[in-house]
């Protein structure tokens, strides 16, 4: 399965049945990829169900229409167990960017969450998930693929958000305040903690 997000709203390519009843089923050969994003970001549905029948063959060529963004990112937590996060754009979000000429995915992760955080003496642990979410930027449709890993600190050092990021707190949050986050932030960062306590 591979869930792609358009303004939070998913579009889920699969190639078997999907319990959630809410979203318009399609199969992949007879729908138009740009038909499927306008309907989305006009908010006018909830989510669409692309049945595939060769799963990856379509995931190839669903994002074929995009120009692909790879990026990495870390769910760091400290000794206190408390998770890492960044408040940017009114969102509670994880750290993350784009990856640089040269680098490794896993180097991309742990120098983001050095630079929006302001935070050293990481240890990059397993990888967790990639997630997906779609923008519209200099008129070209793109889609961001964002590859997290687990990571800890024993660091105590005071945070620095990356003002030039748009990043105005850097933060770590105990168990309660992470929940009363995650009320406010993206459903791609629900899917990282989804499988963070799911590895558990």
């Amino acid at each position: 399965m591979y869930k792609v997000f358009i303004n939070e709203r998913p579009i889920i390519l699969i190639d078997s049945s999907y319990e959630e009843s809410d979203f318009n089923i399609l199969h992949y050969k007879n729908i138009t990829i740009s038909e499927i994003i306008h309907k989305l970001k006009d908010g006018k549905y909830k989510g669409f169900i692309l049945l595939c029948e060769d799963l990856e063959e379509s995931w190839i060529d669903f994002k074929s229409n995009f120009t692909l963004i790879i990026a990495a990112g870390g769910l760091v937590l400290n000794s206190r167990k408390e998770f890492l996060f960044i408040f940017r754009g009114d969102k509670w979000d994880l750290p993350k960017g784009r990856i640089e000429k040269g680098e490794q995915i896993k180097e991309t992760a742990l120098r983001e969450v050095e630079e929006e955080c302001g935070i050293s003496k990481l240890t990059l642990n397993k990888f967790l998930i990639t997630t997906y979410h779609f923008f519209y930027h200099n008129n070209q449709n793109k889609l961001k693929e964002t590859h997290w890993y687990e990571m800890e600190t024993k660091s105590d050092e005071i945070l620095i958000p990356q003002l030039e990021e748009g990043i105005t707190i850097a933060v770590f949050k105990n168990k309660k305040d992470t929940i009363k986050a995650l009320e406010n932030s993206y459903k791609n960062i629900h899917l990282v903690f989804k499988k963070y306590y799911q590895n558990q």
